[in-house]
């Protein structure tokens, strides 16, 4: 293992294996300014070069998930896979842990592997700083997992953040303190030059600052809180109002002697714990009866949450919609909020400690229960929009959305599968769920909770049939025939019995999708055929309709009907094309380069296939993705290039274990493959195309793309060599159709 550097950039030996340029990574941009824990870092760092397990411990406040992830943002780039965050504190279902991991990680898996195989798997060979943060509610789960992933991956390190160790064998912890005197009166006035412009540390607020600092024992959130306050008063008058506030606690008063509460020596401050608790209480306290209602409502989000859901499960006769902006802006300002910008545009949070205090005063209103069901609601109502959203041209942003909305649709659909009567909402929000399972690379967690939604006996049928196409969508990409089988006969009988025509042709639909990627071509095209009629006979038109026309023409395709298959295809580009659909425009892009390759037509094919590719990179479809590099190793092949070629295979055999059975064990999807690799190794030798085979997989999936989309400075250094010519007297390509059309018999 490389040395890990030192906050001032220097570091020991370096590795063999040198650090990636733009190391991959999910640690969020820094909002401010850090400020101290020079000696922290250095420490941090030290600990990290002898120890596989770091754990940073303290009380709520005192700033250890802003340590924890400077620390790794200076670290990552020693590591050869860089560093990535798991936020454990959105979480409230253990069974949502391993999920969240996969998440972090981003080893996107569509088997049927439990999680925690694909995390494993992922991590097994790589070199990876992981940083996991907020995991006191569930350390037993956390520390579980955790400790099987040392164990399986000698090249990850952890650094975790949290109230408690982790308690594992090996485990370094290092108790997080306040800030010092010095640092402590730097990140007050730093935070206070964001409230007041104007604000300065001098001569006249020194004394009152370096107090206040004390008062506050140097923890980060009770400064930031004290300084929002700013806006209204001077830094004298919190410090005399906080005064007060500390004296109430600890029994003392002006003019009076000190009583002595229990647990405290007389006159003595209270503990750190009842500091930053006294802080926020003090903060609640000077809050607008508005201010102090929103904050205990917004304590039912988990994560970030943008004002649309803040007006729909928070408003009320207390809390006007027209006002909420108005009262968001001051818990901003205040520091109880926290504004943040990404992909899916504004939204905020709140730190876990304030939190806490707010859940604590909305279980005191007795109002608890009617906001969880609102958030639920809301949750219920987005998922819905998004699909419908799903086949339109907002798809990215669709995807984008409900990337940042997981934390919440995580608790709804607990909440549904929890709830007394509720389980036909839990079904209909998984169903609903169906484009980003499939479409955005979720396939495992989603299956999960589809499973856990029918294992529910529900009343309403329609939600239960929506649930039971979904999973058999879902099992057929997992390879799990079995389960995909039962779970579209269930569909199929019960649209059959109750005439429900939508869940019965989602069904045939998914059927044939099976019977295709198991090689029954002449059944697959007799029941997808089947489906489209269907559907057109109940006018639904949308991604999936469209997929089984894609599915349509790779049925006919592999069966040597090409121009019918470019016909399909085109008719569905067509309708993307007016609809703004890019997901299932991905696969009939596809099959047109399969079919422009199969004609001669290389350079259309290679066009075809790298748009094909940019799109499913976009959504995380890995096996959209796989199958475009499968077909660019043969393109590639053909244009002269046969190292490139078994790069590429490479490549893509990285990629297969995480999607399934490697082109789902079909003769028809591996005769790319197979003739690829023939020619290939007649040109390289075996030697030299393994060799290349090898390079192909030490890359990931990103440089695998940018590679083939990007700069050819991508390529490993083992196989740039002179490219390879085919013989003059070669024979044109034969076709994979033909080719394996004398065996599919």
């Amino acid at each position: 293992m490389r040395r890990i550097p030192r906050p001032d950039g220097s570091s020991g030996p370096p590795s063999s294996r040198p650090p990636l340029p733009g190391n991959p990574g999910n640690l969020p941009a820094e909002l401010n300014r850090f400020i101290g824990r020079d000696d922290e870092l250095a420490a941090l760092a030290q600990r990290l070069e002898s120890a596989r397990l770091v754990t940073l411990t303290g009380l709520g406040g005192v700033g250890k998930s802003r340590l924890a992830r400077r620390a790794a943002a200076i670290l990552q780039d020693r590591f050869c896979d860089g560093a990535r965050l798991v936020e454990i504190s959105p979480l409230r279902d253990p069974q949502v842990l391993e999920h969240a991991f996969v998440e972090a990680l981003a080893p996107v898996d569509h088997t049927g592997r439990p999680p925690r195989a694909a995390l494993c798997d992922h991590l097994a060979g790589r070199e990876l700083l992981l940083v996991l943060d907020g995991y006191e509610h569930l350390v037993a789960e956390c520390a579980e997992l955790t400790g099987e992933l040392l164990r399986r991956a000698p090249g990850l390190r952890v650094l975790a953040a949290g109230r408690r160790p982790l308690g594992l064998p090996g485990e370094h912890t290092l108790p997080l303190a306040p800030l010092n005197e010095a640092d402590a009166a730097a990140l007050f006035a730093d935070r206070a030059a964001a409230v007041v412009a104007d604000f300065a540390v001098g001569p006249a607020n020194e004394a009152a600052v370096t107090e206040l600092c004390r008062r506050l024992d140097g923890i980060p959130l009770a400064l930031e809180l004290a300084a929002g306050r700013l806006r209204a008063l001077s830094v004298d008058q919190v410090l005399h109002r906080l005064d007060d506030r500390f004296r109430l606690l600890t029994g003392t008063h002006r003019g009076a002697a000190p009583s002595r509460p229990a647990g405290h020596a007389q006159g003595a401050p209270p503990s750190r714990h009842q500091t930053l608790r006294t802080a926020i209480g003090w903060s609640h306290e000077l809050c607008t009866p508005q201010e102090r209602l929103l904050w205990a409502r917004l304590s039912v989000f988990a994560g970030q949450f943008d004002l649309e859901a803040v007006e729909y499960v928070c408003s009320g006769p207390e809390l006007p919609v027209d006002e909420l902006l108005d009262v968001i802006s001051e818990l901003v300002a205040q520091s109880v909020l926290v504004r943040e910008e990404g992909a899916a545009g504004v939204r905020y949070r709140m730190l876990d400690t304030v939190r806490a205090y707010g859940a604590g005063w909305l279980e005191a209103t007795q109002d608890g229960e009617r906001l969880r069901r609102r958030h639920r609601d809301w949750y219920l109502g987005l998922a819905t929009w998004c699909e419908l959203d799903w086949f339109s041209p907002r798809q990215a942003e669709v995807a984008a959305r409900i990337e940042a909305e997981l934390p919440n649709l995580r608790v709804a659909l607990e909440q549904s599968l929890e709830g007394e009567g509720d389980a036909y909402l839990g079904q209909y929000l998984a169903g609903t769920l169906w484009f980003y399972w499939v479409g955005c690379g979720r396939l495992s967690e989603g299956r999960q909770w589809l499973d856990r939604a029918l294992e529910l006996e529900s009343d309403h049928d329609e939600a239960r049939l929506k649930a039971l196409w979904v999973v058999g969508y879902v099992a057929v990409l997992q390879g799990d025939t079995l389960g995909a089988m039962a779970a579209l006969q269930e569909c199929r009988e019960e649209a059959e019995r109750t005439h429900n025509a939508t869940a019965a042709a989602y069904a045939l639909h998914r059927t044939g999708c099976l019977a295709l990627v198991c090689d029954d071509m002449p059944r697959a095209e007799k029941l997808l055929s089947g489906a489209l009629v269907r559907y057109r006979e109940i006018g639904e038109l949308n991604s999936n309709v469209l997929m089984g026309q894609v599915e349509l023409a790779m049925a006919v395709a592999f069966q040597g009907e090409l121009e019918y298959a470019v016909r399909l295809c085109e008719d569905v580009q067509q309708v993307c094309g007016d609809h703004g659909e890019r997901w299932t425009l991905a696969y009939a892009l596809f099959v047109l380069a399969f079919a422009a390759w199969t004609g001669g037509e290389g350079g259309r094919a290679r066009e075809l296939l790298e748009e094909c590719l940019a799109i499913d990179h976009t959504f995380h479809d890995l096996l959209g993705a796989v199958l475009a590099i499968e077909m660019l190793a043969l393109v590639t092949l053909g244009e002269g290039d046969a190292e490139e070629a078994a790069v590429l295979q490479g490549a893509a055999g990285r990629i297969w274990p995480s999607v399934g059975l490697p082109l789902f064990g079909s003769r028809y999807f591996n005769q790319p493959h197979a003739l690829c690799e023939e020619r290939a190794r007649e040109l390289l030798g075996a030697e030299r195309y393994e060799a290349c085979l090898r390079a192909g997989g030490g890359l990931d999936l990103d440089r695998t793309v940018a590679r083939i989309l990007g700069s050819a400075e991508e390529a490993p250094e083992p196989c740039r060599m002179a490219r390879i010519t085919p013989p003059a007297t070669s024979e044109p390509a034969a076709s994979p159709s033909a080719s394996g059309g004398e065996t599919a018999g």
